[in-house]
């Protein structure tokens, strides 16, 4: 509440969601904790963890809904609609007269925009997706490499040389992840949409078809083609690890330090005016006016649904997963605080009655889960022994539950 009067609805339901989510992620941290100790080299007992994993990633998002409802409605923003939204700053066109009030304001057409979303967008962000898949192969080759480069030598070091390669994989998505970015948010800009409400749709649904791939695709193919519920445990472990150090560092601490840096540089400047002012006073102004720019939630909602994902979908066989995500969401509340309130200028208060598309995102996320973490069901052998004659009854008898839990899933979301 005090956030939603600082900083407005859409800051405060961020916090609010990162503070649920890490709540939320304690039972799964706690069953996985005893989980890891007990099982942790034989990969055949995830039955029953998987199948907490399915009913915990549907069940916090609708209670989700309810709190979200909640604080809403105590805030006045439940019911709020955009029905007149007004044009986004960077819509551009010829001018003409809007049919329905009359006034001359910029138009566009719409068929242009159609245009430039199929004939251009879609291609690029299809061959950004295959580029990113050329790379995992290459990882994979990387892997391959130290393998054997382990099975020659049997050393301390041909051990830690086993996560090399998914520790530069690791680095390289992010990377790619950050450029990517920049290309999308460019193409996006560049269909003109009028409403800001269009744009923000069109940008996170670039952006997520290609982190889920770039992120998840590679767990996929070990998990479902490979077979090597190992190898897909140290690739999850480093994965998650690697990608919350380098968030941290670069969302928080590198803006906080190079603020730091400039904070000194303007004190030396002040002080050489020789002026007769208040020099606290004009320090502050020129701090506060030096300040970045913060440009909104969606790096922070990202970040979180791509750990949603990780923990969601093969947290079966690495339970500290949920560990690792409720540490970082610990310190990622107070560096977001730190972020907010002493790195970026205090953003404009924009009122909302919920999280936005990113509700949809998580729900689809979830859906994913389901058929995954039943198709892992699946593959294990205590499942297996019980259809020792025919493999064909398995195959309809898990995708039978994948379609009754997928289904249910779905109405809970519509409900």
């Amino acid at each position: 509440d005090e956030i939603r009067c600082y900083f407005g609805e859409t800051i405060a339901l961020y916090f609010g969601f990162l503070e649920y989510f890490t709540f939320a992620l304690i039972p799964m941290a706690i069953i996985g904790i005893p989980y890891y100790v007990f099982a942790w080299e034989d990969y055949d007992k995830y039955v029953m963890f998987a199948t907490f994993n399915l009913l915990w990633s549907t069940v916090i998002l609708e209670v989700w809904k309810r709190i979200c409802a909640m604080m809403t409605y105590r805030w006045g923003t439940l019911l709020m609609k955009r029905q007149f939204e007004e044009p986004r700053p960077g819509f551009h066109g010829v001018l003409g007269i809007n049919p329905v009030t009359g006034r001359e304001e910029p138009v566009y057409s719409s068929i242009k925009r159609q245009l430039r979303i199929y004939l251009v967008s879609v291609p690029f962000v299809c061959l950004c997706l295959y580029f990113s898949l050329y790379v995992m192969m290459i990882y994979f080759d990387l892997e391959q490499w130290a393998l054997d480069y382990h099975e020659e030598n049997k050393s301390n070091f041909s051990s830690l040389m086993l996560f090399v390669p998914s520790i530069i994989y690791a680095v390289v998505i992010e990377i790619m992840n950050r450029i990517y970015r920049y290309a999308a948010e460019f193409l996006t800009s560049w269909e003109n949409h009028r409403l800001e409400s269009s744009y923000q749709n069109h940008l996170i649904l670039k952006v997520l078809v290609f982190n889920f791939l770039n992120c998840f695709a590679s767990l996929f193919y070990i998990a479902f083609v490979l077979f090597d519920m190992k190898l897909l445990r140290q690739s999850l472990a480093t994965l998650l690890i690697t990608s919350q150090i380098l968030n941290q560092f670069a969302e928080s601490l590198l803006p906080y330090w190079l603020q730091k840096r400039h904070m000194k540089k303007m004190k030396k400047r002040v002080h050489s005016l020789r002026t007769d002012t208040d020099l606290s006073l004009v320090e502050q102004v020129n701090l506060e006016k030096e300040m970045g720019t913060y440009f909104g939630t969606f790096d922070d909602y990202l970040e979180l649904f791509l750990q949603f994902g990780y923990v969601s979908l093969f947290s079966c066989v690495y339970p500290l997963a949920a560990v690792f995500a409720v540490l970082n969401n610990i310190t990622e509340i107070y560096s977001d605080a730190l972020k907010m309130c002493r790195v970026y200028k205090r953003p404009f208060a924009e009122p909302t009655a919920n999280i936005g598309v990113w509700q949809l995102a998580f729900e689809t996320m979830s859906v994913i889960s389901v058929v995954t973490n039943c198709i892992l069901i699946g593959m294990s052998p205590q499942v297996n022994a019980l259809f020792p004659d025919s493999k064909m009854d398995l195959i309809l008898t898990v995708a039978l539950v994948e379609v009754s839990l997928a289904s249910n899933r779905v109405q809970a979301c519509v409900l």
